[in-house]
Protein backbone atom coordinates (compact mmCIF):
# COMPACT_ATOMS: atom_id res chain seq x y z
CA UNK A 1 0.00 0.00 0.00
CA UNK A 2 1.00 3.37 -0.65
CA UNK A 3 -0.15 7.15 -0.39
CA UNK A 4 -1.75 9.15 -3.07
CA UNK A 5 -2.58 12.41 -2.80
CA UNK A 6 -5.10 13.40 -5.81
CA UNK A 7 -6.75 16.31 -7.34
CA UNK A 8 -10.37 15.23 -8.09
CA UNK A 9 -13.22 17.56 -9.09
CA UNK A 10 -10.83 20.49 -7.55
CA UNK A 11 -10.12 19.40 -3.97
CA UNK A 12 -7.15 17.36 -2.69
CA UNK A 13 -7.71 13.82 -1.56
CA UNK A 14 -5.32 11.52 0.35
CA UNK A 15 -5.88 7.83 -0.33
CA UNK A 16 -4.13 4.78 0.64
CA UNK A 17 -3.75 2.42 -1.97
CA UNK A 18 -1.84 -0.69 -4.03
CA UNK A 19 -0.28 1.97 -7.07
CA UNK A 20 -1.42 -0.61 -9.48
CA UNK A 21 -5.43 0.05 -8.71
CA UNK A 22 -7.01 0.77 -11.14
CA UNK A 23 -8.01 4.51 -10.65
CA UNK A 24 -11.54 3.98 -11.44
CA UNK A 25 -11.77 1.67 -8.30
CA UNK A 26 -9.79 4.15 -6.18
CA UNK A 27 -12.55 7.04 -7.07
CA UNK A 28 -15.40 4.26 -6.92
CA UNK A 29 -14.14 2.43 -3.30
CA UNK A 30 -12.07 4.96 -1.59
CA UNK A 31 -13.44 7.98 -2.57
CA UNK A 32 -17.52 7.23 -3.35
CA UNK A 33 -17.49 8.95 -6.25
CA UNK A 34 -20.11 6.00 -7.98
CA UNK A 35 -20.53 7.81 -11.26
CA UNK A 36 -18.11 6.23 -14.04
CA UNK A 37 -18.73 2.72 -14.18
CA UNK A 38 -17.11 -0.58 -14.64
CA UNK A 39 -18.32 -2.34 -17.52
CA UNK A 40 -15.65 -4.23 -19.42
CA UNK A 41 -11.80 -3.62 -17.29
CA UNK A 42 -9.98 -3.42 -20.57
CA UNK A 43 -10.44 -0.23 -21.57
CA UNK A 44 -12.67 -1.49 -24.61
CA UNK A 45 -16.55 0.02 -23.70
CA UNK A 46 -16.35 3.89 -22.28
CA UNK A 47 -18.59 3.01 -19.19
CA UNK A 48 -15.31 4.35 -16.56
CA UNK A 49 -14.69 7.47 -19.04
CA UNK A 50 -13.42 10.60 -16.64
CA UNK A 51 -11.25 13.11 -17.52
CA UNK A 52 -7.68 13.82 -16.37
CA UNK A 53 -6.17 17.30 -17.08
CA UNK A 54 -9.46 17.43 -19.56
CA UNK A 55 -8.66 14.73 -21.42
CA UNK A 56 -11.02 11.75 -21.86
CA UNK A 57 -9.56 8.57 -20.22
CA UNK A 58 -10.74 4.67 -19.49
CA UNK A 59 -10.17 4.91 -15.69
CA UNK A 60 -10.47 1.01 -15.74
CA UNK A 61 -6.61 0.70 -17.35
CA UNK A 62 -4.84 3.48 -15.21
CA UNK A 63 -3.28 2.53 -12.36
CA UNK A 64 -3.05 5.34 -9.61
CA UNK A 65 0.35 5.39 -9.44
CA UNK A 66 0.45 7.06 -12.76
CA UNK A 67 -2.04 10.18 -12.24
CA UNK A 68 0.34 11.93 -10.07
CA UNK A 69 -0.47 15.46 -9.75
CA UNK A 70 -2.89 15.67 -12.98
CA UNK A 71 -6.18 16.52 -12.29
CA UNK A 72 -9.10 14.85 -12.42
CA UNK A 73 -12.89 15.50 -13.33
CA UNK A 74 -15.60 12.78 -12.92
CA UNK A 75 -19.41 12.71 -13.69
CA UNK A 76 -20.27 14.58 -10.32
CA UNK A 77 -17.33 17.35 -11.08
CA UNK A 78 -18.40 18.43 -14.31
CA UNK A 79 -21.02 20.39 -13.10
CA UNK A 80 -22.46 21.54 -9.61
CA UNK A 81 -25.43 21.21 -9.93
CA UNK A 82 -26.08 18.64 -12.99
CA UNK A 83 -26.43 21.20 -15.54
CA UNK A 84 -23.72 21.14 -17.85
CA UNK A 85 -24.75 22.10 -21.16
CA UNK A 86 -24.27 18.10 -22.22
CA UNK A 87 -26.43 16.94 -19.01
CA UNK A 88 -28.86 19.47 -20.07
CA UNK A 89 -28.89 17.70 -23.96
CA UNK A 90 -28.85 14.51 -22.71
CA UNK A 91 -32.53 14.70 -20.90
CA UNK A 92 -33.97 16.68 -23.86
CA UNK A 93 -33.04 14.13 -26.30
CA UNK A 94 -33.94 11.82 -23.95
CA UNK A 95 -30.79 9.75 -24.48
CA UNK A 96 -31.06 7.63 -21.12
CA UNK A 97 -32.23 4.48 -21.38
CA UNK A 98 -30.78 2.33 -18.83
CA UNK A 99 -28.02 4.74 -18.49
CA UNK A 100 -24.99 2.70 -17.42
CA UNK A 101 -23.10 4.09 -19.69
CA UNK A 102 -24.13 7.66 -19.47
CA UNK A 103 -21.82 9.30 -17.20
CA UNK A 104 -18.98 7.72 -19.99
CA UNK A 105 -20.39 9.16 -22.80
CA UNK A 106 -20.95 12.35 -21.48
CA UNK A 107 -17.48 12.99 -19.97
CA UNK A 108 -15.87 11.57 -23.48
CA UNK A 109 -18.55 14.11 -25.08
CA UNK A 110 -17.73 16.59 -23.20
CA UNK A 111 -13.60 16.28 -23.69
CA UNK A 112 -14.41 16.15 -27.64
CA UNK A 113 -16.62 19.76 -27.14
CA UNK A 114 -13.85 21.36 -25.27
CA UNK A 115 -11.57 20.97 -27.96
CA UNK A 116 -13.55 21.00 -30.80
CA UNK A 117 -16.63 23.48 -30.15
CA UNK A 118 -18.07 22.78 -33.74
CA UNK A 119 -17.86 19.21 -34.48
CA UNK A 120 -19.29 17.66 -37.57
CA UNK A 121 -21.03 14.12 -37.20
CA UNK A 122 -17.60 12.55 -38.64
CA UNK A 123 -16.21 14.32 -35.43
CA UNK A 124 -18.65 12.97 -33.38
CA UNK A 125 -18.08 9.38 -34.85
CA UNK A 126 -14.46 9.20 -34.11
CA UNK A 127 -14.52 11.16 -30.72
CA UNK A 128 -17.17 8.78 -29.37
CA UNK A 129 -16.31 5.62 -30.82
CA UNK A 130 -15.58 2.99 -27.98
CA UNK A 131 -18.18 4.80 -26.19
CA UNK A 132 -21.04 1.30 -26.03
CA UNK A 133 -24.89 1.84 -25.71
CA UNK A 134 -26.15 -1.54 -24.96
CA UNK A 135 -29.18 0.35 -25.50
CA UNK A 136 -28.56 1.77 -28.92
CA UNK A 137 -29.11 5.78 -28.44
CA UNK A 138 -26.49 6.59 -30.43
CA UNK A 139 -28.52 8.41 -33.09
CA UNK A 140 -30.00 10.29 -29.66
CA UNK A 141 -26.10 10.86 -28.30
CA UNK A 142 -25.06 12.54 -31.51
CA UNK A 143 -27.92 15.01 -31.59
CA UNK A 144 -27.50 15.84 -27.59
CA UNK A 145 -23.89 16.39 -28.22
CA UNK A 146 -24.69 19.44 -31.49
CA UNK A 147 -27.53 20.89 -29.56
CA UNK A 148 -24.85 21.55 -26.58
CA UNK A 149 -22.14 22.24 -28.68
CA UNK A 150 -24.45 24.81 -29.92
CA UNK A 151 -25.21 26.29 -27.00
CA UNK A 152 -21.79 26.09 -25.57
CA UNK A 153 -20.80 28.58 -28.39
Amino acid sequence: MAQFTLSVNGSSHTVEASPDTPILWVLRDHLKLVGAKYGCGIAQCGACTIHLEGTAIRSCSIPVSEVGDKSITTIEGLSEKGDHPLQKAWIEHDVPQCGYCQAGQIMNAASLIAKNPNPTDKDIDEAMHGNLCRCGTYIRIKKAIKSAASEIQ
